[in-house]
């Protein structure tokens, strides 16, 4: 009998922003599917608190807190990972900051810089510091978790789409310059997600009613609605899988409108 494709024993998963949200959700089903999984965010309690949740359930978490937007900390976050268990043979991106709403020509500078730095640049170095080892064994996923938003025009949230969509290149450039070695780079697009960090979108009812409408399935996502796909391009079951984006927004991007 074969191999379960989704069967991720003897993986190391680094999740960042995995002390809530979507983040816990993937590095949760990581571990259930067997991986060994770094916890990371910049707080250090929430992140203890997945953890122990995961090793009560018979998994195998290491904490390891760390701020995306700086460098040292990223550079320790990746380090830390690879003492600890030796290697990483899937990392995903999912730390993100949008500290600004409003119109896009009226965004500080400030704001702006924070943005890029937090949503692309920083995915550029987690990748620059984890996939050539990955290369060197032959093998390993990144996944980096984007938005629709990257997709599409908005009103409020502009600068946050300019990144997610610098992710979607980031993306391919990678899975071309690094597929050759066995490293597989994709993205994940998701929609409205009932989290946290997208608080100030759900709880405008006037926002969800329209949204809501507008998407076939009636609703917004939960978070372990985006831990599956993170789990597929993870998994065996994505070998021939890279480069690519997979949105899974209940079809909100395919509406008619």
């Amino acid at each position: 009998m074969s191999k379960n494709p989704f069967d991720l024993s003897g993986q190391v998963a680094v999740v960042t922003g995995s002390s809530r949200g979507i983040g816990r959700a993937c590095a949760e089903l990581l571990a259930q599917l067997g991986a060994k999984v770094v916890i990371s965010s910049r707080k250090v309690e929430p992140c203890h608190d997945v953890a122990e949740r995961i090793r009560n359930a018979g998994g195998d978490a290491h904490v390891l807190p760390c701020n995306i937007s700086r460098r040292n900390e990223v550079e320790g976050l990746i380090a830390g990972a690879i003492q600890h268990y030796g290697k990483i043979d899937i990392l995903v991106c999912n730390a993100a900051v949008n500290p600004y709403y409003g119109p896009l020509l009226e965004i500080s500078d400030e704001a702006f810089d924070k943005i890029m730095g937090a949503n692309v640049k920083s995915n550029l170095w987690l990748c620059a510091l984890t996939i050539p080892q990955m290369a060197a064994r032959g093998a390993g996923s990144v996944v980096l978790i984007s938005s629709i938003a990257g997709l599409r025009g908005s009103t409020a949230i502009g600068a946050y789409g300019i990144s997610k969509a610098a992710d979607f290149s980031l993306c391919r450039s990678l899975a071309g310059e690094w597929g050759p070695k066995g490293v597989r780079v994709n993205c994940i697009a998701p929609g409205l997600i009932k989290t946290d960090f997208a608080r100030a979108l759900w709880e405008d009812e006037e926002n969800t009613t329209r949204r809501f409408a507008t998407t076939p399935l009636r609703r917004i996502g939960e978070p372990h609605e985006i831990a599956g796909a993170v789990a597929f391009l993870a998994s065996e079951a994505s070998t021939f899988v890279t480069g690519q984006t997979i949105v899974v927004d209940g079809g909100v991007t395919t509406a008619a409108v």
